[in-house]
């Protein structure tokens, strides 16, 4: 086994480690809280309430080392078994090295991947899910939005592999800039057609009804923060959960309000208010321009490294990779593949850091809806409700909660709204 190839495993198997044992953790701090609702909540949730909400914790929890340890058998297995190579051989002896077929190979081992994750997908929703009365889906609406999705990454993720592939071929050593200017291109357009293309095939949007008064109460939030919107629509989420959400959607002129049913049904019109203002506080604060920011950021560097370590011939050797010198595109479609299965083993380091910016955005948010509100009870008591109705972890450890929360806890957003002075 060379060097690089022992730093991956060792890395791999870091990660493992370390989240089961986060997981481990986290464990050990609910339970300590278990025996009764902690001073703090006990205004939140019920003592029933607050111990099917341990119960779902340490259930996920459970849920989720398995899925671990299997992802990172797997992972191993792929990368060292020589499957890939054996794979990647067989592939280009039966259909060739053309663009077209190293797109397919691509996508080929993206869907075997997928499928091998069914299982647990399945189990997630139809046993832990449905065991804390979350689910609401049908077996018919779970394997149609498999479907969909599949079709949906056929139809649009196929070409656009090519169309990158096909970049190495007309631009040479400099493929990696167009690559990323095109990806980003395509992320963009997404953005603008999902609403109005995309969102309709999973799910119905309906416009809230002229002349209610909840129409009215948000509508009348969007003039008075200067929120430009085209429409405010609800959306059937409940057909697949009894989880909800907020948020708004498209660009300009086609952007849109979009509440899940179940959030409606859960919240006063007040509540629901404030919660939109909130969302909104995410637009006048930036912060949707700034993710989008960090997302082309990641798109520039993650061409760059394959681009990079398409040019090494230890990196191939290291998973049993033949190394071809140039910018063939079956060449470089072997460094997009190692790069994408070892990308999330070194992420999940910088994890803490992205979340740490992602609170930093909730707060502000938080603050915002505030001064719109002109104080802060209505969002307190909203995300009173929907820590209740989502049976959310009150008693997350810090360290996992750093790892894995990209929203701040209920006591830490209550203790910033009540503290809060200006914006």
């Amino acid at each position: 086994m060379s060097p690089f190839a022992i730093i991956a495993l060792v890395l791999i198997l870091s990660r493992a480690v370390a989240e089961v044992w986060l997981s481990q953790l986290n464990e050990r701090h609910v339970r300590a809280h278990a025996n009764k609702v902690p001073p703090a909540f006990r205004e939140v949730v019920d003592e029933p309430t607050y111990r099917r909400s341990v119960d779902y914790t340490l259930a996920k929890s459970r849920f989720s080392d398995v899925v671990t340890l299997f992802d990172t058998v797997l992972l191993i297995g792929i990368l060292f078994s020589g499957v890939l190579p054996w794979a990647f051989g067989k592939f280009t002896a039966a259909f060739g090295t053309s663009v077209w077929a190293m797109s397919g190979f691509l996508f080929a081992t993206g869907v075997a991947l997928s499928i091998v994750s069914l299982p647990f997908a399945w189990y997630g929703q139809f046993e832990l899910e449905d065991r804390f009365g979350f689910n609401t889906t049908t077996v018919k609406t779970w394997v149609l939005d498999r479907l969909k999705g599949f079709l949906l990454a056929v139809l649009l993720g196929f070409p656009l592999l090519a169309l990158v592939l096909k970049l190495i071929e007309w631009t040479g050593p400099n493929w990696w800039i167009w690559a990323t200017a095109v990806v980003i291109a395509f992320q963009l357009l997404l953005l603008l057609i999902a609403p109005a293309v995309i969102m309709p095939l999973f799910n119905k949007f309906t416009p809230l009804p002229e002349g209610s008064t909840l129409r009215e109460r948000l509508f009348a939030l969007a003039r008075r923060t200067d929120f430009p919107t085209r429409s405010i629509e609800v959306m059937d989420g409940s057909k697949r959960s009894r989880h909800s959400n907020a948020f708004f959607t498209g660009f300009g002129r086609f952007r849109k309000i979009i509440l899940f049913d179940t959030l409606v049904a859960q919240l006063a019109e007040r509540e629901l208010e404030s919660v939109l203002a909130h969302e909104i506080g995410h637009y006048k604060k930036r912060h949707v321009v700034k993710l989008l920011g960090v997302s082309i950021a990641g798109v520039f560097i993650g061409f760059a490294a394959v681009a990079r370590l398409a040019r090494q011939q230890w990196f191939y050797r290291a998973f049993s990779f033949e190394y071809h010198a140039g910018f063939a595109a079956a060449h470089v479609v072997s460094a997009m593949l190692l790069f994408a299965l070892l990308a999330g083993t070194i992420s999940f380091w910088f994890s803490p850091l992205l979340h740490m910016w992602s609170r930093r955005f909730e707060y502000e948010a938080d603050a915002f809806a505030r001064a719109t509100m002109g104080e802060p009870q209505p969002l307190i008591e909203a995300l009173r409700k929907l820590t209740e109705k989502n049976l959310s972890n009150l008693t997350p450890h810090p360290l996992y909660s750093g790892f894995y929360y990209s929203h701040p806890t209920l006591l830490e957003r209550e203790r910033a709204l009540r503290t809060v002075r200006s914006l």
